[in-house]
C-alpha cells in the first residue's frame, strides 16, 4: 500500500522544476552526468518512514537530505519545494516540510480506497508485487527488495526421544519465519536434518534392548545408567518385542537393526508431534545417508589445504585460520568421522543445491559450532556470508508459580506434546513468539488460561471475536477471507469525516505490511505479535469509546472494523494461529 504513495512522490519529484525538468516534459536533469546518476538512484527508491508523533502525519521522507549534495542545496529548501510540488495531490490531506523532512497526511479518499482494496485482497493483503520467477520487486512499504531463494533448516532434533519444550520454541520460530517469508514473496524450502548417525542412535537401540529384557521379559540385570530413561522407551520396547520376537532379546539382538528401527519409529513420533503443532517440512535429510559422501568431501578439503593429521592419527580441520577459537577434529583416532564431519558434508550438500541464502535455527548450546561450520563452508569453496545461523534459547516453564513437573513418559524433560495439549498450541505459539528467540523465556502456563489482557493471545483473539460477533448481529458472518471482499463491494460508505480515533484505528490496521516485512527482515516474529497486541488495544478502546450498532457512522465503523478483523486474522495466520470467531 505504501508503494502507491512512493510511486506518486517519485513521479512528482521527477517532474518538479527545481530538478531542472518541466511538468510533464523532458525528465532529464540539468547538471553533470554524475549528479544525474546520483539523483536517478535516489529517486528509484524514496525512503518512507512513519513519524513517532502522529501529529506530524502518516508518513515522512528524509529524501531531501540525500538530494542536498547532488543538488547543492540545503535540505530545508529542497523539502519545502518537494512539499509545494506534492501539496495538490488528492492522496494527501496535508504535506508539510519540517527541518528537512517532508511529512504527509493521507487523505480520506486515499484511506478509503486502500481499505476497499485491502478487503478485496483478504489473505493476500500485504503481499509483495513480486512473482516467484522475479528476483526484485516492491514490498508493501514501497521499497525494493531482492527476493532470495532460501533454504531454512530448523528443529533438527536427534530422533532419540520426544521433542521437548525447547525444541518447540525453535519449531514455532522457524515456522513463523517460513510463513512470513512466503507471504512476502520469498521462495523458501523448509528442511529438517535428521541426526541419525553416531553413538546416540546406537544408545537408543541399547536402551530399548535392556528395557525389554528387564521390564518385559523379567531378566534380572541392571539397566545401564547411560541409557535413555522415560516411559517412551518402554513403549518402544513393547513395539520392538512384537516386531522382532522374544528370541531377539533373549538370544542376543542385532543392535544395529534394532537401533535403526527405533530411530525410524521415533522419527514418525516427531513428525506426528510437529504436524499436531502445525509445523511441517518440505524435506527430511538423513545424516547417515550423507556419510557416503565423506570421502569425496574429505578429498575436497585436502585439496584446499584444510586438513592435517596429528601424531595420534586424528585429522583436524584448520578452523582457527578462519576465525574459530581453535582447530577442530573431523576424524577420530579410529578413523570414524566426528559429528562435525557430518555437518560439513551436510552444508556442502546444501550449497550444491543453489540457494541464495541458508538459514539455520540452532539451539543456543550450538553457538560454538557457528565459526567451525562457516570455516568448513569456506574451505569447500562456498560463501559463508550466505549462511545465517539464528539461535533459540531454552525455556523455563512454570505452573502456578512452581517449576513444571516432568512426566514419567519423557523421563527428564518436559515434552512439547504434553504442554501443547494442556495449553493449546495456538496459545503456546503466541507466547513463544512474543520474545526474541535468542533471549531467555520464562512463562507460567496458568497465564495462558487467563481471560484478560495478561494473556496476550486471548486479548488479540477477543478483539477478533468481538468484531465477528458484531457482524453476526448485523446479519453477516465473517467465515472466510472471501467474506471481506463482499464487505468492500457492498459497503459503499466512504470513510470521510470520521473522528481521529476511527482514522487512527484504520491506519494502524493498514500498516500490517510494515510489521510483516520488518518481522522477517529482522528475523523477529515478535514484531508481528507486538503489532497485533497494539492493534487489539486500539480496537478494545474504540469499542469502549464508541457505540457501533445504531451509530450514524455505523456503516463506516463496520468497514473499519472489518479491516481490523481481517488484519488480525491474517497476522495470526502468519504466526501459525487460527483466529477465534467466538469466545
Amino acid at each position: 500500500m505504501f508503494a502507491k504513495v512512493a510511486s506518486a512522490i517519485a513521479l512528482r519529484l521527477k517532474g518538479a522544476n527545481f530538478l531542472g525538468a518541466g511538468q510533464g516534459g523532458d525528465q532529464t536533469i540539468a547538471g553533470d552526468d554524475a549528479n544525474n546518476a546520483a539523483i536517478a538512484k535516489l529517486l528509484a527508491e524514496i525512503p518512507l518512514t512513519r513519524p513517532k508523533d502522529a501529529a506530524f502525519g502518516h508518513l515522512a521522507t528524509p529524501i531531501a537530505f540525500s538530494l542536498a549534495k547532488p543538488l547543492k542545496q540545503p535540505p530545508q529548501a529542497i523539502a519545502g519545494e518537494i512539499a509545494n510540488a506534492l501539496k495538490d495531490l488528492e492522496i494527501f490531506a496535508k504535506v508539510e516540510a519540517a527541518g528537512g523532512y517532508v511529512n504527509f497526511t493521507l487523505s480520506d479518499l486515499f484511506l478509503d480506497r486502500e481499505t476497499n482494496a485491502a478487503l478485496k485482497l483478504g489473505a493476500n493483503f500485504a503481499k509483495s508485487s513480486t512473482k516467484t520467477s522475479e528476483k526484485t520487486a516492491q514490498n508493501s512499504i514501497g521499497n525494493n527488495v531482492t527476493y532470495e531463494k532460501i533454504l531454512l533448516e530448523f528443529v533438527s532434533a536427534n530422533p532419540t526421544g520426544p521433542l521437548h519444550i525447547g525444541h518447540a520454541r525453535g519449531a514455532f520460530y522457524g515456522d513463523a519465519l517460513l510463513r512470513l517469508a512466503r507471504h512476502i514473496g520469498y521462495n523458501v524450502t523448509a528442511e529438517y536434518y535428521i541426526n541419525d548417525a553416531g553413538n546416540q542412535i546406537e544408545l537408543l537401540g541399547r536402551s530399548i534392548y535392556f528395557r525389554a529384557r528387564s521390564e518385559l521379559l523379567g531378566v534380572k540385570e541392571d539397566f545401564p545408567e547411560e541409557c535413555y530413561q522415560g516411559e517412551y522407551i518402554l513403549d518402544l520396547a513393547k513395539d520392538a518385542l512384537a516386531r522382532f520376537g522374544k528370541a531377539a532379546f533373549t538370544n542376543g539382538a542385532d543392535l544395529a537393526e534394532l537401533s535403526l528401527w527405533a530411530k525410524d519409529k521415533m522419527l514418525e513420533w516427531i513428525k506426528r508431534a510437529l504436524k499436531d503443532a502445525g509445523v511441517e517440512f518440505d524435506n527430511f535429510v538423513s545424516e547417515r545417508a550423507l556419510y557416503d559422501r565423506w570421502n569425496e568431501t574429505r578429498a575436497k578439503l585436502e585439496a584446499n589445504d584444510a586438513l592435517y593429521t596429528d601424531q595420534d592419527g586424528k585429522v583436524w580441520l584448520k578452523t582457527a585460520e578462519k576465525g574459530d577459537a581453535k582447530d577442530r577434529v573431523v576424524v577420530r583416532e579410529n578413523g570414524a568421522p566426528t559429528y562435525l564431519a557430518g555437518d560439513i558434508i551436510y552444508h556442502g550438500d546444501k550449497y550444491s543445491r543453489g540457494y541464495d541464502r541458508y538459514i539455520n535455527i540452532w539451539g543456543a548450546d550450538h553457538h560454538g559450532y557457528i565459526a567451525r561450520v562457516k570455516a568448513a563452508v569456506e574451505y569447500l569453496g562456498g560463501d559463508s556470508a550466505r549462511l545465517e545461523v539464528l539461535l533459540s534459547q531454552m525455556v523455563a516453564l512454570l505452573k502456578g508459580g512452581e517449576p513444571y513437573k516432568m512426566s514419567k513418559r519423557s523421563g527428564n524433560f518436559v515434552t512439547m506434546e504434553e504442554v501443547g495439549q494442556e495449553t493449546g498450541y495456538d496459545a503456546l505459539r503466541f507466547v513463544f513468539l512474543t520474545k526474541r528467540a535468542d533471549t531467555h523465556l520464562e512463562f507460567d502456563i496458568a497465564d495462558l488460561k487467563r481471560e484478560d489482557s495478561a494473556n496476550p493471545v486471548y486479548y488479540v483473539n477477543y478483539a477478533h471475536a468481538r468484531i465477528c460477533s458484531l457482524f453476526e448481529k448485523r446479519g453477516f458472518a465473517l467465515d472466510g477471507f472471501s467474506d471481506f471482499a463482499k464487505i468492500a463491494d457492498e459497503g459503499r460508505a466512504e470513510l470521510n469525516g470520521l473522528a481521529d480515533d476511527a482514522k487512527d484505528l484504520l491506519w494502524a490496521a493498514l500498516t500490517i505490511g510494515e510489521a510483516i516485512n520488518e518481522a522477517f527482515k529482522a528475523r523477529q516474529p515478535q514484531l508481528l505479535t507486538d503489532f497485533l497486541y497494539k492493534l487489539a488495544v486500539k480496537t478494545h478502546k474504540f469499542y469502549a469509546d464508541n457505540r457501533v450498532i445504531g451509530n450514524e457512522n455505523e456503516a463506516k465503523f463496520a468497514k473499519i472494523l472489518a479491516l481490523v478483523c481481517m488484519v488480525i486474522r491474517l497476522g495470526l495466520s502468519l504466526l501459525g494461529i487460527t483466529a477465534k470467531t467466538r469466545m
